[in-house]
């Protein structure tokens, strides 16, 4: 049986070993982040371990203020050179955070929290794991609800929720909603055709030029958006097989040859970062053609200050939780009996959203993302004095 115990250990080394030392430099330096950087400031990390199944998971609540967080499980194998578990730990302390802007701004009733399970889930993904993850998540008795996130899927919540009633983004027959990509995309094409109202005084995005990075779950559905209001669309993704499945359904499509083609395209309107985070950074922005950046894409800024060089370039981007978050609104939803329309209508608000931030930023003569994060920190402060949250 898992032993359910939210505790702040890192690899359950209890001897002088290397491993021990290596482990205690970890947590130090996790706990610096959480409680001294600009990007801490969580309600609550816990480090979750399972032997029996191999479950090695980080939960990150960044606040309740709102109510009860709500955000998905990212399984992830974290190959880098530092110590996967600190990257798992800083992961999901970046997308708790935003979790926490991204929920203010489409006015869910929810805080923000991320939950990692660390580790390949072509190898290590089993039904065991899950279901230990689900008694790590119930352990918390409602503070966190759990949704899909990158490498975790509907079937995997309908498996988490066997043991946490704490689990949305199920099957519809397990009593879910179903696939949050579909209004994940809506939401951003909402962003996309208030971004075009903005820039260029014109919602549509027909004859627009607009390159996709990144055609899994959620970059289909987005270009199949587009495609329907006649833009002209181009696509890459490190997965051949992703762009085939585009190009041979949509033979218009324009497969470029990887992100770096992409961005340097000539006449590009619109960059539509899809895939994993840090895809704006000092390299790209000084080469990026595009004049609007908006994207699914969670954490898309890889350092402060990109934002600022982003402005000074005349790029107009659309902050990424807020146009992404047709998803948390689906799965939001159906923890009260979804209701298709009502989400879409919900999602379809993410345009009005966005134009409202444009103007705030100008206004304010601050770039987008921090007028948007500037709201969204309004809410929440203004939910804190109320004594509003769980």
């Amino acid at each position: 049986m898992t032993d359910v115990r939210p505790a702040v250990s890192v690899d359950g080394h209890r001897d002088g070993s290397e491993s021990a030392v290596s482990a205690q430099h970890t947590t130090g330096s996790v706990l610096h982040t959480l409680f001294h950087s600009e990007q801490g400031g969580h309600e609550q990390v816990v480090l979750c371990q399972d032997r029996e199944t191999g479950l090695k998971a980080v939960i990150a609540i960044h606040s309740t203020a709102l109510g009860p967080a709500l955000g998905g499980t990212r399984f992830h194998a974290y190959a880098s050179e530092e110590n996967p578990e600190e990257a798992a730990v800083r992961d999901a302390l970046n997308l708790a955070r935003g979790m926490s802007y991204k929920n203010a701004l489409a006015g869910l009733d929810h805080g923000g929290g991320k939950a990692v399970i660390i580790g390949d889930p072509e190898q290590h993904k089993t039904e065991a794991l899950l279901e230990a993850y689900g008694r790590f998540v119930a352990s918390l008795g409602g503070r966190y609800v759990t949704a899909c996130d990158v490498g975790t899927y509907v079937q995997d919540m309908d498996v988490v929720s066997r043991t946490c009633r704490w689990t949305t983004g199920r099957s519809p027959e397990n009593g879910g909603a179903g696939d949050s990509s579909v209004l994940t995309a809506f939401g951003v094409y909402q962003g996309m055709r208030a971004s075009a109202k903005h820039l260029w005084g014109d919602a549509s995005l027909r004859g627009r030029k607009v390159g996709v990075a990144g055609v899994g779950k959620v970059g289909r559905h987005l270009v199949g958006h587009l495609l329907d209001e006649g833009a002209e669309v181009l696509v890459t993704d490190v997965r051949p097989e992703a762009v085939e499945h585009i190009t041979a359904a949509h033979p218009e499509v324009v497969a470029v040859a990887d992100t770096d083609a992409l961005i340097r395209t000539e006449g590009l309107d619109v960059y539509a970062p899809c895939a994993l985070g840090g895809a704006l950074n000092d390299e790209t922005v000084a080469v990026l053609t595009a004049k609007v950046v908006c994207g699914a894409a969670n954490n898309q800024l890889a350092h402060p200050g990109v934002e600022k060089d982003l402005a000074d370039r005349g790029v107009l981007y659309a902050p990424d939780y807020v146009v992404n978050s047709g998803g948390v609104i689906q799965v939001a939803d159906e923890l009260h009996g979804f209701d298709f329309a009502r989400a879409k209508a919900k999602a379809e608000k993410i345009h009005g959203t966005t134009l409202a931030i444009f103007e705030r930023a100008a206004a304010d003569g601050v770039p987008p993302a921090v007028a948007a994060d500037r709201i969204a920190e309004q809410r929440m402060a203004e939910a804190r004095r109320a004594g509003g949250g769980s």
